[in-house]
Protein backbone atom coordinates (compact mmCIF):
# COMPACT_ATOMS: atom_id res chain seq x y z
CA UNK A 1 0.00 0.00 0.00
CA UNK A 2 1.44 3.50 -1.05
CA UNK A 3 1.26 6.99 0.83
CA UNK A 4 -1.78 8.10 -0.35
CA UNK A 5 -3.57 4.77 -0.35
CA UNK A 6 -2.86 4.37 3.48
CA UNK A 7 -4.61 8.02 4.16
CA UNK A 8 -6.80 8.48 0.93
CA UNK A 9 -6.13 11.61 0.54
CA UNK A 10 -5.63 12.35 -3.63
CA UNK A 11 -2.19 13.98 -2.93
CA UNK A 12 -0.63 16.16 -5.88
CA UNK A 13 3.30 16.86 -6.33
CA UNK A 14 5.27 19.40 -8.50
CA UNK A 15 9.30 18.67 -9.42
CA UNK A 16 11.19 21.31 -10.00
CA UNK A 17 15.13 20.24 -11.52
CA UNK A 18 17.92 22.46 -10.75
CA UNK A 19 20.51 22.47 -12.46
CA UNK A 20 22.52 24.70 -15.25
CA UNK A 21 23.39 21.46 -17.43
CA UNK A 22 19.75 20.46 -17.68
CA UNK A 23 18.75 23.90 -18.41
CA UNK A 24 20.89 24.31 -21.37
CA UNK A 25 20.40 21.23 -22.92
CA UNK A 26 24.20 20.08 -21.98
CA UNK A 27 22.80 16.94 -19.38
CA UNK A 28 19.59 14.09 -19.50
CA UNK A 29 17.01 15.30 -16.58
CA UNK A 30 17.47 11.97 -15.18
CA UNK A 31 16.93 12.97 -11.65
CA UNK A 32 14.11 14.95 -12.40
CA UNK A 33 12.26 12.46 -14.41
CA UNK A 34 13.41 9.36 -12.09
CA UNK A 35 11.90 11.48 -8.84
CA UNK A 36 8.60 12.40 -10.76
CA UNK A 37 7.74 8.76 -11.66
CA UNK A 38 8.88 7.60 -8.07
CA UNK A 39 6.20 9.80 -6.62
CA UNK A 40 3.98 8.47 -9.06
CA UNK A 41 4.63 5.15 -8.14
CA UNK A 42 3.81 6.06 -4.46
CA UNK A 43 0.35 7.63 -5.64
CA UNK A 44 0.93 11.14 -6.23
CA UNK A 45 -0.10 12.50 -8.70
CA UNK A 46 2.86 14.46 -10.31
CA UNK A 47 0.93 17.84 -12.20
CA UNK A 48 4.06 19.41 -13.02
CA UNK A 49 7.76 19.34 -13.77
CA UNK A 50 9.66 22.15 -14.45
CA UNK A 51 13.86 22.86 -15.19
CA UNK A 52 15.53 26.00 -13.73
CA UNK A 53 19.51 26.90 -13.80
CA UNK A 54 21.09 26.48 -10.58
CA UNK A 55 21.47 29.92 -8.29
CA UNK A 56 19.21 31.23 -5.46
CA UNK A 57 17.37 33.81 -7.11
CA UNK A 58 16.28 31.37 -9.86
CA UNK A 59 15.23 28.99 -7.97
CA UNK A 60 13.00 31.33 -5.33
CA UNK A 61 11.04 32.57 -8.65
CA UNK A 62 10.21 29.03 -9.83
CA UNK A 63 9.02 27.89 -6.16
CA UNK A 64 7.33 31.27 -5.98
CA UNK A 65 5.19 30.46 -9.53
CA UNK A 66 4.89 26.69 -8.61
CA UNK A 67 3.72 26.93 -5.25
CA UNK A 68 1.00 30.10 -5.71
CA UNK A 69 -2.22 29.06 -5.13
CA UNK A 70 -0.93 25.26 -4.98
CA UNK A 71 -1.82 22.58 -2.45
CA UNK A 72 0.74 19.70 -2.70
CA UNK A 73 4.03 18.55 -2.26
CA UNK A 74 6.65 20.84 -4.12
CA UNK A 75 9.99 18.21 -4.39
CA UNK A 76 13.26 20.07 -6.04
CA UNK A 77 16.15 18.17 -7.24
CA UNK A 78 19.81 19.57 -7.46
CA UNK A 79 21.87 22.21 -6.07
CA UNK A 80 21.82 21.51 -2.36
CA UNK A 81 25.84 20.34 -2.45
CA UNK A 82 28.93 22.28 -1.53
CA UNK A 83 29.59 23.69 -5.03
CA UNK A 84 29.37 27.60 -5.53
CA UNK A 85 26.61 27.61 -7.94
CA UNK A 86 24.41 25.22 -5.28
CA UNK A 87 22.22 27.62 -3.79
CA UNK A 88 18.82 25.72 -3.65
CA UNK A 89 18.19 25.87 -0.20
CA UNK A 90 18.75 29.46 0.09
CA UNK A 91 16.32 29.91 -2.42
CA UNK A 92 14.15 27.59 -0.78
CA UNK A 93 14.42 29.42 2.51
CA UNK A 94 13.21 32.79 0.73
CA UNK A 95 10.05 31.79 0.09
CA UNK A 96 9.42 29.25 2.85
CA UNK A 97 6.91 30.50 5.55
CA UNK A 98 7.81 27.71 7.92
CA UNK A 99 10.68 25.45 8.22
CA UNK A 100 10.02 22.26 8.94
CA UNK A 101 13.53 20.99 9.85
CA UNK A 102 12.53 17.33 11.16
CA UNK A 103 11.91 16.70 7.41
CA UNK A 104 15.05 18.00 6.24
CA UNK A 105 16.80 16.08 9.11
CA UNK A 106 15.45 12.36 8.34
CA UNK A 107 16.32 13.07 4.71
CA UNK A 108 20.06 14.10 5.33
CA UNK A 109 20.08 10.67 8.10
CA UNK A 110 19.48 8.26 4.94
CA UNK A 111 23.21 7.54 4.01
CA UNK A 112 26.70 8.86 4.99
CA UNK A 113 26.57 11.36 1.47
CA UNK A 114 23.63 12.47 2.93
CA UNK A 115 25.02 14.33 5.83
CA UNK A 116 26.97 16.86 2.68
CA UNK A 117 23.31 17.63 1.48
CA UNK A 118 22.51 21.74 2.88
CA UNK A 119 18.65 20.57 1.47
CA UNK A 120 16.13 22.48 3.56
CA UNK A 121 11.98 21.81 3.70
CA UNK A 122 9.23 24.04 4.62
CA UNK A 123 6.39 25.37 4.25
CA UNK A 124 5.02 27.67 1.97
CA UNK A 125 0.52 28.39 1.27
CA UNK A 126 -0.68 24.87 1.05
CA UNK A 127 2.90 23.23 -0.51
CA UNK A 128 5.43 21.46 1.56
CA UNK A 129 8.86 21.98 -0.32
CA UNK A 130 11.37 19.62 0.34
CA UNK A 131 15.00 19.71 -1.28
CA UNK A 132 16.88 16.69 -2.67
CA UNK A 133 20.17 16.27 -3.95
CA UNK A 134 20.75 16.41 -7.56
CA UNK A 135 22.05 12.43 -7.56
CA UNK A 136 18.89 10.37 -8.91
CA UNK A 137 19.73 7.54 -6.60
CA UNK A 138 20.13 10.33 -3.20
CA UNK A 139 16.91 12.12 -4.63
CA UNK A 140 14.63 8.85 -4.15
CA UNK A 141 16.76 7.69 -0.84
CA UNK A 142 15.55 11.05 0.72
CA UNK A 143 12.09 11.49 -0.29
CA UNK A 144 11.74 8.19 0.66
CA UNK A 145 12.76 8.88 3.96
CA UNK A 146 9.90 11.36 4.70
CA UNK A 147 7.05 9.76 2.15
CA UNK A 148 5.98 7.60 5.17
CA UNK A 149 4.53 10.72 7.03
CA UNK A 150 4.20 13.41 3.93
CA UNK A 151 0.38 12.60 3.21
CA UNK A 152 -0.24 12.95 7.01
CA UNK A 153 1.65 16.45 6.93
CA UNK A 154 -0.56 17.62 4.27
CA UNK A 155 -3.52 16.67 5.69
CA UNK A 156 -2.72 18.72 8.76
CA UNK A 157 -1.35 21.79 6.47
CA UNK A 158 -5.08 21.82 4.62
CA UNK A 159 -6.88 20.95 8.11
CA UNK A 160 -8.19 18.03 7.03
CA UNK A 161 -9.30 15.33 9.58
CA UNK A 162 -6.76 12.67 11.24
CA UNK A 163 -6.58 9.92 13.31
CA UNK A 164 -5.84 12.40 16.06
Amino acid sequence: MNAAERDHTPLRAKVLTVSDGVFHGARDDTGGRGLAAHLAANGFDVVDHRVTPDGAGDVTAALIEMSDGFAGLIVTTGGTGFAPRDQTPEGTRAVIEREAPGLAEAMRLISPFGRLSRGVAGIRGGSVICNTPGSPKGAIEQIDAVIDVLSHALRLLHSDPTDH
